[in-house]
This record gives C-alpha cells, sequence and structure tokens, in this order.
C-alpha cells in the first residue's frame, strides 16, 4: 500500500498534465481551413475537454461537412502528432505531482478523450510513459467525456474502487465525468474563466486561477487529507 492508503490517481493529458491545446487548435484550425471554414481560438475553448470524436460529429453538424468523422479522425491525428512530437509541454508542477506520487507507491493512470495514438505520443515525449504505465483512450470505450467510462475503466485496470481514486481534470465534461463515476475531483481548469461551470461546483479542490496557481505541494496535500488507510 502506498504513503496515501488506498487512493488511487486518475489524470487527464491535454491541458491538465500538458499543455497540448495550441497544438490541437493549430491542427484543427489547418483541417477546417480545408473545408473552407475558419476556425478561431473562441471558438476551439468551447470544445476544451471534450473528446476528439464527440468535437468532430460536432463540427460535421455545425459546418456542414460531409466527410466521415473515421477520416477526419485520420487527418487530425496526423496533423496533430506532426505538432506533438516537435514539441509538447509539461505543466512543471504536474510533473513533480506525478513524480512524487509515482515514488510514493500510489497507483496512476492516464484517462483522455485523445486517441490511443496521440496519447501514446505524448507520453513516450515527454518521458511520463515511464510513470504513467496504465492508460485508457476514449477510443477504447462506448462513451466519452462527460461520460464516466474512462474513468470507470482505469479505475479497473488498476483494480481501485473508484471510490477511492481522485481525478485531476482541466475541464467541464471531465469533471462532470469524474463526479458521474462516483470519484473525487481536483480540477484545475484550463480556461479560467470557465472556473464558475457547474460541473467543477463538485470538485472536492478547484484551482481557479488553473495551472498559473496550482502547486505539487497542495494537490498532494488534499490527496492526504481524503486518502483512507
Amino acid at each position: 500500500m502506498s504513503t496515501l492508503g488506498n487512493t488511487s490517481v486518475i489524470f487527464d493529458l491535454d491541458g491538465t498534465l500538458v499543455d497540448s491545446e495550441p497544438n490541437y487548435f493549430e491542427a484543427s484550425r489547418a483541417l477546417l481551413a480545408e473545408h473552407g471554414i475558419e476556425y478561431t481560438w473562441a471558438d476551439n475553448e468551447q470544445y476544451v475537454g471534450i473528446g476528439t470524436q464527440e468535437t468532430l460529429a460536432a463540427w460535421k453538424d455545425r459546418y456542414g461537412i460531409g466527410v466521415p468523422v473515421a477520416e477526419l479522425l485520420t487527418e487530425l491525428d496526423r496533423r496533430y502528432l506532426a505538432l506533438a512530437r516537435a514539441d509538447t509541454h509539461v505543466f512543471p508542477e504536474m510533473r513533480k505531482l506525478v513524480e512524487r506520487l509515482h515514488g510514493a507507491g500510489v497507483p496512476l493512470a492516464v484517462a483522455s478523450g485523445s486517441s490511443r495514438a496521440a496519447i501514446d505520443a505524448i507520453l513516450s515525449g515527454t518521458g511520463l510513459d515511464a510513470l504513467l504505465t496504465t492508460v485508457v483512450s476514449a477510443d477504447e470505450v462506448a462513451r466519452g467525456k462527460p461520460a464516466p467510462d474512462v474513468f470507470l475503466a482505469a479505475a479497473a485496470l488498476l483494480g481501485a474502487d473508484p471510490a477511492d481514486c481522485v481525478v485531476l481534470e482541466d475541464a467541464a465534461p471531465g469533471a462532470a465525468a469524474a463526479h458521474a463515476a462516483g470519484m473525487r475531483c481536483i480540477a484545475v481548469p484550463y480556461v479560467t474563466a470557465h472556473a464558475d461551470a457547474p460541473a467543477f461546483a463538485a470538485a472536492g479542490l478547484l484551482v481557479r486561477g488553473g495551472q498559473a496557481a496550482f502547486t505539487a505541494p497542495a494537490a498532494w496535500d488534499y490527496l492526504a487529507s481524503v486518502s483512507r488507510p
């Protein structure tokens, strides 16, 4: 058993562990431009935290794109992976937290709305793959966030009771998914203007200032406070 008792910690990837949103935005902007659509950062903020397949389906409806989701996904992944492999920034305090948790023997997982290829590329490129070996992609479950499927699948892989899991999330759909899974949540809004979103209200710890205000010691103290022997 770890120094945090039965607690297991599940990390969202994009916007939580790594600042991948600029890469996703650029890949999305370029893809949609091919279909004659102008896509802005303000447009992109609406989809932060939503699974890639759900986002693509929403784009098809919103913009009238006549290309299958599977084809769009292949092209978006191609563009995104080229950017991700070139430069993906890990939030420093998040890396410190992962390293401390790993060193303390806390079971860890990543549960993300991105494709498995994108997750694996980021984890290996940042060196986080050595610390985070349990991974679930939304492609591997029936429903993406805000449904709880990815978090429940991660808990099952860890052999953990959902009630003993704490999720770290940056977006309201992910916080809602954690709540639906019966898990506690540390919410670190990527878009700080979204801090008042109803889904964040149930978070055990809400870092309203986002990554600029997040610290590994504060997260550790919260985890210690909710852990049971």
